[in-house]
């Protein structure tokens, strides 16, 4: 039987998230985008909630492409408000739509979004050799600093810390999960 990091559990979603997904280098700056956008509704909330609801979080966001979210309007935040398959939370609708002006902002100015994510790390995956996660390092502080500067909401050092494990840009696979890997 394979080992997982104990947070996959025994919820077959999880571990599929967790065997397929999760750690894996994400590199298409949408994807990443969308993945940072999720984790902001996921705050207060369990992933699991987020994954179970993703399928309908990417209709009702019109695929995550941000050119399209950045331009909803009030009418969008109310069909969102009333849609029972994501969660309804004002505050994290305002700020994805936010979240998709800032992406072009930075798109506009020259700023590639995987490009400026992966420079905090020199484009390589940093590994953790450590049983112990940590909930935020000084590396999400800064990320998450700057993701604010840009004009994201959503995006504290936890959330950034979860973002950053979710896409690679850390590997926080568990020494006796068989997707850890050793720091080289």
């Amino acid at each position: 039987m394979r080992q997982r990091c104990a947070w996959a559990g025994n919820d077959p979603l999880m571990q599929a998230y967790h065997d397929d997904e999760w750690g894996r280098p994400e590199r298409d700056s949408r994807a990443l985008w969308e993945k940072l956008m999720l984790d902001g509704f996921q705050a207060g909330l369990s992933w699991s909630t987020i994954l179970k609801k993703r399928d309908a979080f990417r209709q009702a966001f019109k695929g995550f492409e941000p050119a399209k979210v950045a331009r909803f309007s009030e009418k969008d935040i109310e069909r969102l408000l009333a849609d029972a398959g994501i969660v309804r939370s004002r505050a994290k609708i305002e700020a994805t739509i936010g979240g998709a002006k800032a992406y072009l902002k930075m798109a506009d100015a020259g700023e590639d979004f995987s490009q400026w994510v992966w420079a905090f790390t020199g484009g390589k995956s940093l590994c953790n050799d450590t049983a112990q996660v940590p909930a935020k390092t000084p590396l999400s502080e800064q990320v998450a600093k700057e993701l604010k500067q840009r004009g994201f909401k959503f995006v504290g050092p936890t959330i950034v810390y979860a973002w950053l494990q979710a896409v690679g840009v850390v590997n926080d696979h568990t020494p006796e999960c068989f997707r850890y890997r050793k720091r080289k």
